[in-house]
């Protein structure tokens, strides 16, 4: 549990650590690269068109990381009456399921809370994701996978205009790092230059880690389903996949899509104020 605390800490850190080093390699080096002379440049030239790409990635994804922090799980063992001499620790190896307590409820031992339609509890964002911040949560892994596409795109065009390398070749990304590692210990290349290799491959990393959590998460969502209830083996009832999908990203889709906004209110929140 410590080490689970811990990392609890860390990883929020990390990420952010991560991303304020792909925004200023993005802007003070990638795209200040592009521009061969900023007298001449129209105001549409791909230089800053990427940047402005760029920042509008940014932006979504970091809008919908600060709502998934700041869209907590309701804390339903405060408002559910858990049974008669139950307490909250009962809950804490998520096998019991009172009667008055809607499917898909958990106790998380980091959170201290028992959550709405528990899907599982990100470290990243150091914060369980349930009914209330489901939306952002899926957002901000796509416009972050996203986002390290278009680093990795302007960073290999820096290091083939840097380095007079080519990568037409499929197989020339392959053989980047292993090349660079013994070209660096030599004198060849530079400390700069090593550490955007290093780099290209984190990013390739995150995005296809980000990429393919959001296409799973859909697939559950499309089941109306959570990935607790999935580890548990819980059967859900059957409903069409539009109510599946309209119940998490709501009415106003489109516009969660193009900048981060509130999730919808949970079932729950509903029902209670009704």
């Amino acid at each position: 549990m410590l080490v689970l605390r811990l990392l609890n800490v860390v990883a929020p850190a990390y990420f952010l650590c991560i991303s304020l080093v792909t925004f200023v390699l993005q802007i003070f080096v990638f795209i200040p690269s592009m521009f061969r002379d900023p007298s001449t440049t129209s105001l549409f030239s791909p230089a800053l068109l990427h940047g402005a790409l760029f920042l509008f990635l940014s932006a979504n994804a970091l809008g919908n990381y600060v709502l998934v922090i700041q869209n907590s799980p309701e804390d339903l063992g405060k408002d559910f009456y858990l049974g008669k001499g139950a307490e909250v620790a009962d809950w804490l190896d998520g096998s019991r399921s009172p009667g008055s307590a809607l499917p898909g409820t958990h106790f998380c031992r980091l959170c201290a809370r028992v959550t709405q339609r528990h899907d599982h509890h990100c470290f990243f964002t150091g914060n369980c994701i349930g009914s209330r911040n489901m939306r952002n949560f899926i957002m901000f892994c796509l416009y972050t996978s996203l986002g390290c596409l278009d680093s990795l795109v302007a960073g290999m065009a820096y290091i083939s205009a840097t380095l007079s390398m080519s990568f037409a070749d499929p197989l020339a990304f392959l053989t980047l790092l292993p090349h660079s590692i013994s070209q660096f210990f030599s004198g060849a290349l530079l400390s700069s230059e090593m550490f955007v290799i290093l780099m290209l491959y984190l990013w390739l990393g995150i995005g296809l880690a980000c990429a393919g959590f959001c296409c799973h998460q859909l697939l559950l969502i499309l089941r109306g389903q959570t990935r607790y209830q999935v580890r548990k083996g819980m059967v859900v009832r059957a409903r069409p996949w539009r109510d599946n999908l309209q119940e998490v990203f709501g009415k106003k889709w489109l516009l969660g899509l193009l900048i981060p906004v509130q999730n919808v209110e949970s079932s729950y929140r509903r029902q209670k104020e009704k």
